[in-house]
Formats: C-alpha cells, sequence, structure tokens
C-alpha cells in the first residue's frame, strides 16, 4: 500500500491595523504561532492600514491584487485573516482570490479539536465549531473541495460540515443538552468541595505561559505540558497539601489569547467559570515574554468579561529561568506576586508560603484550650485550617491555629 506525503499548508497572513498604536504585527506574531501549532507553514505577511476592515472583503481592492500576486509568487495555499471574518467577507475574498481563506477563529477552533480529549472537551468544540460554520455553510462548501483538507477540517468532519442549517440547528440543540448536563455535574462537583471546607485556587494565564508545568511542579501529577498554544484544554483539578498542614485544590485551565472567539468563550463557560468559583487565583504570566504586559491585560479583561471580580490575586512571573535582562515587571492588579521558575523549582517555596498568607487572610484566628473529649475538633482544625501551636496538657489541648470561617462554627467558640 502506498502512503501519501500529508501536503503541508503554506498560509500568509492578513491583518489590518486601524490605528499607529494597535498590536497588528504582535497579534500577527501570536498568528503565526496558531498557525504553526495548527499544522501550517507561514511564507509571508500582509498588513494593510485602513480606518477600518472592508466590510465586503476585509482588505481593499488593491491589497487583494497585491494578495493574489503574492499567492502565485510563495506558492501559498491560503491565507489566514487576523480576525474573524464575517460570512460575506470569506465569502468574497475566495471568490476573488481562488484560495483557501481561513480567520484567526477558524484556526483557533481547529486546533481545539485536535487538543480535547475528554468528552466534556469534545462537545464544547464541536458546539463552538458548529455556532461558527453555521452561518458560512456556502463558503466552507468550495473551499473544502478546493483543497481536501488542513485547517477547519478536524472535529466533526466533513460529512457533518455538508449537512444543511436545520440538521447543524438540531445537532446544536443536542450538544446543549449535553453541554447543560455537564455544567450540573460541575455544579455538584464544586458544592462537593465547598462542603469539604477545601479552598480551591484556580491557576490562569494567557495560553503557553506554563500552567499546566507549575500544576506538575506543585501536586507532582503528569499533566501534559508542551511548548505550544493550547497545550492543556481540559481542566485538571488536583490536591496539594501546603507546608503549614492545610490541604488545597488547585484546577488547571484553559489559557487565554487575543480576540478569544465568543463561540469559545460560551461553550467553555462552564470550564472557564473554575476561576469564578475559585479562593484564589493564581495569575501566571511568561516573565521572558516582551508581550508579557499586553497578555496580562488580556487575562484580566477575560476574568472580567467571565464576572471573575473580587477574588484575591497572586501573579506568578514564571520563567525566570529564561528571563535575559534586569527589567523591572510588576503587576498592579494582583494582591501579591512571586517570581517563579516552574521548570527548575526555582521560588516554588515562596509562592506555597504566600497562597498560605493568602488563605490566612480569609481565616479566623483561634486560641483555645480543648478537652481530651473534644479531640475530633483538632483533627479539623489540622485538615482544613492551619496550625500553628498544639501544647498536651493535664486539663486539655492547647490549640493556636488559623481557620476558614467555614468550619470556626463547628469547633466552637473562642
Amino acid at each position: 500500500m502506498i502512503e501519501l506525503a500529508k501536503e503541508t499548508e503554506r498560509v500568509l497572513l492578513v491583518g489590518v491595523s486601524t490605528s499607529d498604536q494597535d498590536d497588528t504585527w504582535m497579534s500577527l506574531d501570536e498568528l503565526k504561532d496558531l498557525a504553526d501549532t495548527a499544522g501550517a507553514v507561514t511564507v509571508g505577511r500582509v498588513v494593510q492600514n485602513r480606518e477600518q476592515a472592508h466590510p465586503a472583503t476585509y482588505i481593499g481592492k488593491g491589497k487583494i491584487e497585491e494578495l493574489k500576486d503574492l499567492l502565485w509568487e510563495l506558492e501559498a495555499t491560503g491565507i489566514i485573516c487576523d480576525d474573524e471574518l464575517s460570512p460575506v467577507q470569506m465569502k468574497n475574498l475566495q471568490d476573488e482570490l481562488d484560495t483557501k481563506v481561513m480567520d484567526r477563529t477558524l484556526v483557533i477552533l481547529d486546533i481545539f479539536a485536535a487538543r480535547a480529549s475528554t468528552s466534556e472537551g469534545k462537545i464544547q468544540v464541536e458546539l463552538a465549531q458548529l455556532k461558527y460554520r453555521q452561518s458560512r455553510l456556502t463558503g466552507f462548501g468550495t473551499a473544502m473541495s478546493r483543497l481536501g483538507g488542513g485547517i477547519g477540517t478536524r472535529g466533526p468532519g466533513e460529512k457533518k460540515l455538508e449537512m444543511d442549517r436545520r440538521l447543524i440547528k438540531s445537532r446544536i440543540a443536542q450538544l446543549g443538552r449535553e453541554l447543560k448536563d455537564v455544567r450540573r455535574h460541575r455544579e455538584v462537583t464544586r458544592e462537593s468541595r465547598s462542603r469539604n471546607h477545601i479552598p480551591v485556587a484556580a491557576i490562569v494565564g494567557y495560553t503557553n505561559a506554563g500552567k499546566s508545568t507549575l500544576l506538575n511542579e506543585l501536586t507532582g501529577v503528569n499533566v501534559l505540558a508542551e511548548d505550544k498554544l493550547f497545550a492543556t484544554l481540559d481542566p485538571t483539578t488536583r490536591q496539594r497539601k501546603l507546608p503549614g498542614g492545610q490541604e488545597i485544590l488547585l484546577t488547571d485551565t484553559v489559557g487565554f489569547i487575543r480576540k478569544l472567539p465568543h463561540h469559545l468563550i460560551e461553550a467553555f463557560k462552564s470550564t472557564l467559570e473554575e476561576a469564578k468559583y475559585a479562593d484564589l487565583i493564581l495569575h501566571v504570566a511568561d516573565a521572558s515574554n516582551p508581550q508579557m504586559d499586553e497578555q496580562m491585560y488580556i487575562v484580566y479583561e477575560t476574568l472580567k468579561s467571565l464576572q471573575v471580580t473580587d477574588k484575591p490575586v497572586i501573579t506568578v512571573f514564571n520563567k525566570q529561568d529564561k528571563v535575559e535582562d534586569d527589567r523591572i515587571i510588576r503587576d498592579f492588579h494582583a494582591d501579591y506576586t512571586v517570581k517563579i521558575s516552574a521548570r527548575t523549582g526555582m521560588g516554588i517555596p515562596e509562592l506555597l508560603e504566600t497562597v498560605e498568607a493568602v488563605l490566612r487572610e480569609q481565616k479566623v484566628f483561634i486560641e483555645k484550650l480543648y478537652s481530651y473529649q473534644e479531640a475530633g475538633k483538632i483533627q479539623l482544625i489540622r485538615k482544613y485550617g492551619e496550625l500553628q501551636e498544639e501544647d498536651y496538657r493535664e486539663d486539655g489541648i492547647f490549640v493556636r491555629a488559623y481557620v476558614p470561617g467555614r468550619i470556626y462554627a463547628k469547633i466552637g467558640p473562642v
């Protein structure tokens, strides 16, 4: 049997810059990383300065002619636009250029489809893909037949993409029902955690900031940690005992990115909301990335859109082993900051001490003598609180400790 080599897609990146101060070129750098992750090779970039994207073709007529020449000269097989195209823009560009036209949203959805491993992740991705493609059915038919595969064909598969609108609507409704069941399950899990009084720290951050590497370092588990965008898609929750003896749950969440598609935010709401119900936020930032400040801003804007507010934030400046200069790094949104390298373990003890300090602020300090018949209450303090002193005396057990307000009533008044 002869195996045919899979043809690598060669793409041109296309962006629209609406002002001198915008981040179009940085955004195209990121789009190149997304294209690499999706398995395409970037052969060139085109940026047009305009007051706004052209409503019919995204870029103007002159740039379209320039693109036609570049596609031929560089032997490109398609283009990726840096914004989400409307159905009209996508169809018109395909007609004008006679090539495969993709946008940033399509590439991100494609990566998510390749990364999803759990049934929940697969449901969320398929739902987001179908909602995106629902209004673009006519344009997709010609693009698929023209190139036969590559970016945009992962996930539901071509047969599902060719379903008419009625069938897609039915499939979306079915996936919506399945997702409701998933969300109910997540709510039950959260309620169970709440009853156990174990605090939860949500690990959030820009994609590829090192969240999974940090979770691995803190808990000893082996979550996939690659130097790629969106290496981790499905959230992972693991337990860790802090130096003071208290147990804590750490949840790794999907990474954020510029122009995160609204279809994905909606579909992954139950996953992203892990941060909403956490007791504290560990915001992991890549200190070696020159775009760190912009990335942190995007993380906070995304958290705000998810209504994640009024949570204590520890910003973890990761990848210190790759930092080559002595520039001052700070985060004015954070309550605390810590410099670490999750890969080498540098700064991890300081991070754990900071987590304990934040949790301590949410606790009540007690100083009490318990009778020996009340020893069970001290077990509660050991598990959920932070025991500072335990002294066995003739008349009982003297305890000094910090305990969560939720279990304060269970261990008796001071």
